[in-house]
């Protein structure tokens, strides 16, 4: 199962060893969590929301995505903490899109206004069934059906976790529909990598020259602006800090934007490298400006707080539907959706 399935995999073998209940959902449905490893990394993958739940180096004691033990926390201020959100990840101007001359009102889940992430009952707030899993990798799926928070289409979604000898952690999402709808999904981790209390010690490289100007509901203006001479030059490794008056939360225009696998980023702090590449043409940054995660503990043993973590986000650019000119997120019926992204992990 190390390779990514080429088509949608039917259910197959779960070796039970790897699997452990972890919580119980809004509905009491049994949440599990399924624990990979290889090559000096281990990751916990829990079925609600395709979730990421833990992800650590043998050599170390500390995660290096932000979760907690607490399955409460992710019905809570842990909301997409680690899952794989969608069917549209980021926001939807308005509310609302016009699909081949036909308008669809969407859930203003941000503020009565925005979609955000699928709206409040998108893929990474539903549990996903287990397919398949062994010590190495394992395959969810779930049904996003037609109408839910507005988005056409019975959407059917499975994620593929897996980790190679090199401790490299694969994600490949693919995703079929029934009706034309527009599919944009995203995994929502929060990163840090040495362990510390805010991103105080991280630095930052991003493959981009160009950025998407936001406005007051962080929606991209449609104009694309250059990094040069602004704070969003990550060029080169920079400390990572929020631009004058506003969290760092945009998408990032990565310069090569073909569909296959490209450099997105790389991160540094402590003893480790992250290095992400991705088949997707936008990265969405968010520095985690104003977390709080009281009363829920973290990996760390305390509530997580400002900068806590760094969510890195391939996906195609926000509000695609509503912005004909960035790249499209249209999926007909006989189409199929996909998405590789490579997190490597390198001890410094």
């Amino acid at each position: 199962m190390s390779d990514a399935p080429d088509t949608f995999a039917e259910k197959g073998q779960i070796d039970a060893q790897q699997v452990s209940a972890f919580g119980r959902g809004p509905a009491g449905e049994q949440i599990d969590l399924i624990r990979i490893a290889n090559g000096g990394t281990k990751a916990a993958i829990m079925t609600w929301g395709a979730t990421l739940q833990d992800l650590r180096r043998t050599e170390s004691d500390h995660a290096l995505v932000l979760g907690s033990a607490d399955f409460a926390a992710y019905l809570g201020p842990m909301t997409y903490f680690g899952a794989i959100v969608g069917p549209v990840a980021n926001r939807v101007a308005g509310g609302q899109f016009v699909l081949d001359g036909t308008r669809f009102d969407l859930e203003g889940n941000e503020n009565d206004k925005t979609t955000l992430h699928g709206g409040a009952a998108g893929t990474g707030q539903r549990n996903w069934t287990l397919l398949a899993c062994d010590a190495t990798s394992c395959t969810l799926t779930v049904t996003h059906p037609d109408g839910e928070g507005g988005f056409p289409g019975n959407v059917t979604v499975q994620a593929h976790y897996a980790l190679d000898e090199t401790g490299t952690l694969t994600l490949d999402i693919q995703a079929r529909t029934d009706r034309t709808t527009h599919l944009n999904f995203a995994h929502h981790s929060y990163w840090n990598l040495d362990g510390h209390a805010d991103l105080a010690n991280h630095t930052m490289c991003i493959n981009a020259s160009q950025y998407l100007p936001v406005d007051a509901d962080l929606i991209p203006t449609g104009a694309l602006a250059p990094v040069a001479d602004t704070a969003f030059d990550y060029r080169e490794m920079e400390p990572i800090t929020s631009p004058p008056d506003m969290a760092l939360d945009h998408n990032f225009c990565i310069d090569s934007t073909d569909n296959e696998l490209h450099p997105m980023c790389s991160v540094r702090a402590g003893q480790y490298q992250l290095d992400v590449l991705s088949t997707e043409p936008g990265l969405q940054v968010f520095d985690a400006t104003g977390m709080d995660t009281t009363p829920f503990y973290g990996h760390t043993g305390q509530p997580y707080g400002h900068h806590a973590g760094l969510a890195l986000e391939p996906q195609n650019w926000p509000d695609a539907p509503n912005q004909p000119d960035f790249p499209s997120t249209l999926i007909r019926p006989g189409e199929t959706y996909r998405q590789r992204t490579h997190f490597r992990i390198s001890v410094l």
